[in-house]
């Protein structure tokens, strides 16, 4: 069994008070309010803060180097973290009064962060929300990190892996929920009455009460307010423009304006792309429609219009359903003709077998990432070729597809004509419309399947070629990772950096614990693959991301388990294990997993990602074990997930394969650096 590190002879909270929790249950509590503020940080500041609707993984980064901060600070200070209540307020209002939006006045675009914006600059902001994440996450942490002197190593942390489950089970209820922030703000002040001590009434009221019902009232008002729907993936809000004499519900998710609730009849008027892609399509009949991106409904109202007897809609965001069922003039929804269906596009795509006259992909652009952990976008995998085969694989003889938007770029649309093209055998109709470079491209099942009003000159000289589901990064020009996040890469790493040197004092006190260190850069690799794999086997749904989250979690505390009540291998042997579970990743495509059926494919998938988390975490468990200082050795793997995040990006140049080619790399420098002593250690 592994030693019990002595529990020092003052309180580990500093207050000469008696704990209110036990041990256990409180870091527990700890944990899963750690998890629970982070999500809630993430999904807060993204529906506030237009640039991280596409930066989630700055948050993410904050978060991490702040609770790799507060576990270096145990031992180091005997105060209680009453910083991270006031921090949090501080943060609460600074983001609602002042506000990232979008400016409508002007055309200019900058993918990555939509239209531009009014407000604070990105440079200004963004600086502020990661210093802000990390000093909020700290004391949470250093709470967590206070808990584990006194249990034995892997005991403390399999209690923290039960907390960080509880967290992310009890935010994945409140988003089903539709619960607005006020709510999530009211269980952070409730974790901050229950964990932080008072050390005096006035202090305890004046650094810990107070900060609460601030953040509680400031999101309070915001709900009351702003009149939003909070979605799994946006804060919806809604309200009613007039239009040439038209009542026309106008939609914004997250600040941005999405999509509008308009008559058909008027829609087709406007705006001349929603009546082409009946026009190109050389359809007889219209049986059966597929309308990928339904929202509010218009699409569906239009399709409808056009003569079709049945219409599946599919739609990713329950809340812009719920709005058009309740408020769209033409009641889509409610007509019997119509099947929705409250999913991943390129899921259904691949899920079901029905066959169809025409399937629309019909503005689908999420305007946000799928996790903080990764760069994917909801519809990233819709704009695949492979996504485009599947489309043309669900076609009836005589079919077409078609897709249409603002696509802004005249590369981009020459892009996605040559991934049709690519994925149909043949140049499909590009008709460019309006302002904004609206583009409606149609392509039929065959040539005969499409009559198109002139001949599509085919992709200018410097299109970049088709985008692929390895690398389905449709509005990346170039094979590179844009400087704006080169720089804000960069940053991140110098203050992360100096925050530790800050704060944990010479970096020689992580100097035994380097391979430590690169076990969390690996493991971040493999839980980004593992998040994007399982979005396009299953779909890039909130409830596959919340399953993988967790199955990520039950994995590591598999390992945990295994390794406290077995003899399990030496090192060695486990490193070995780990490398034969990447080659196994790397060499099963995804091809072969979507071709088969659900069950065995979530079974293949499962064992596919898993495994290497798996080994990886029975390596990280044994060596931990070992570890003379505990906190430190923690701290410094959490601090190695911040390199991890950052070479997320690498994804951006060789794709989510080559993050495994990453990974192992970086093993095998945890490898090399593991000490000599660790090595022939078999059991616990």
């Amino acid at each position: 069994m592994i030693a019990k590190v002595d529990t020092p002879s003052r309180p580990e909270s500093g207050s000469g008070e008696e704990q209110r929790l036990p041990v256990r249950p409180r870091l527990v509590v700890a944990s899963a309010f750690m998890l629970f503020l982070e999500l809630a940080l993430i999904r807060w500041t993204g529906s506030n803060i237009v640039h991280l609707s596409y930066f989630t993984n700055f948050v993410l980064l904050g978060s991490f180097l702040g609770i790799g901060l507060g576990f270096l600070r145990v031992g180091r200070s005997a105060r209680q973290p009453y910083y991270s209540p006031i921090v949090l307020a501080v943060l609460v209002l600074i983001v609602l009064f002042f506000p990232v939006t979008v400016n409508r006045e002007t055309e200019g675009v900058l993918y990555f962060t939509s239209l531009s914006t009014t407000g604070p600059p990105a440079w200004a902001i963004l600086p502020i929300v990661f210093a802000a994440a990390a000093l909020v996450l700290m004391g949470p942490a250093e709470l967590v990190g206070r808990c584990f002197p006194e249990l034995d190593r892997l005991e403390a942390y399999r209690y923290d892996l039960i907390g960080s489950l509880t967290g992310i089970a009890l935010f994945s209820l409140l988003s089903f929920a539709g619960a607005p922030p006020v709510v999530w703000g009211a269980v952070a002040a409730i974790a901050y009455g229950v964990l932080l001590q008072p050390r005096s009434l006035v202090r305890y009221l004046a650094l810990v009460t107070v900060p609460s019902m601030v953040v509680v009232g400031a999101l309070a008002v915001e709900t009351l307010t702003a009149g939003a729907l909070w979605s799994p993936y946006y804060k919806v809000t809604s309200k009613y423009l007039s239009i040439a004499g038209v009542a026309v519900m106008d939609i914004s998710v997250n600040g941005i304006p999405h999509q509008q609730a308009v008559p058909a009849v008027n829609r087709l008027q406007w705006e001349r792309q929603y009546a082409l892609p009946y026009e190109r399509a050389a359809v007889t009949s219209l049986d059966d429609v597929l309308i990928v991106g339904a929202g509010s409904g218009t699409d569906v109202a239009i399709a409808l219009s056009k003569g079709a007897k049945h219409v599946d809609a599919v739609e990713i965001d329950p809340r812009l359903r719920e709005l058009g069922a309740l408020h769209h003039p033409d009641r889509p929804y409610g007509d019997p003709r119509v099947t929705t269906h409250i999913t991943d596009g390129r899921a259904f795509l691949e899920s079901t077998g029905k066959k169809y006259d025409l399937i629309l992909f019909a503005l689908p652009d999420s305007l946000t990432l799928v996790s903080g952990a990764s760069s994917l976008r909801l519809e990233s995998y819709l704009f695949t070729e492979e996504a485009m085969r599947a489309a043309r694989d669900r076609l009836k003889p005589g079919g077409a597809f078609s897709m249409y938007n603002y696509y802004r770029e005249q590369w981009l649309v020459d892009r996605l004509a040559s991934t049709a093209q690519a994925a149909f055998g043949h140049r499909p109709c590009v008709d460019e419309v309006g302002a904004g470079r609206q583009a409606v491209i149609t392509a039929g099942v065959n040539a005969a399947a499409q009559r198109c009003g002139g001949e599509w000159a085919g992709a200018q000289a410097d299109t970049p070629p088709p985008a692929v589901d390895d690398r389905p990064f449709l509005y990346l020009h170039g094979r590179d990772i844009p400087s704006l996040y080169l720089i804000a890469l960069g940053l991140i790493l110098l203050v992360s950096l100096i925050a530790v040197r800050a704060v944990a004092g010479p970096f020689r006190r992580m100097r035994p614990y380097a391979d430590l260190f690169l076990l969390g850069v690996g493991f971040l690799l493999l839980e980004t693959k593992s998040i994007t794999g399982f979005a396009l086997l299953f779909g890039t749904t909130w409830v596959v991301n919340a399953i993988v989250f967790a199955g990520v979690l039950v994995a590591v505390l598999a390992a945990v388990e295994v390794t406290r009540r077995f003899r399990t291998p030496p090192l060695p042997v486990m490193y070995a294990i780990l490398f034969g579970g990447l080659v196994l990743a790397a060499l099963v495509p995804n091809s072969w997993l979507l071709g088969l059926p659900l069950p065995l494919r979530g079974v293949c998938a499962v064992v596919v990602a898993f495994l290497p988390i798996f080994a990886a975490n029975v390596v990280f468990a044994k060596r931990f074990a070992q570890t003379a200082d505990g906190t430190v050795a923690f701290g410094a793997n959490l601090l190695g997930a911040i390199l991890g995040g950052c070479l997320e990006y690498l994804s951006l140049v060789i794709g989510y394969q080559g993050l495994l080619v990453a990974a192992a790399l970086i093993y095998l420098g945890a490898f090399v650096l593991l000490p000599r002593t660790a090595r022939a250690v078999s059991a616990p």
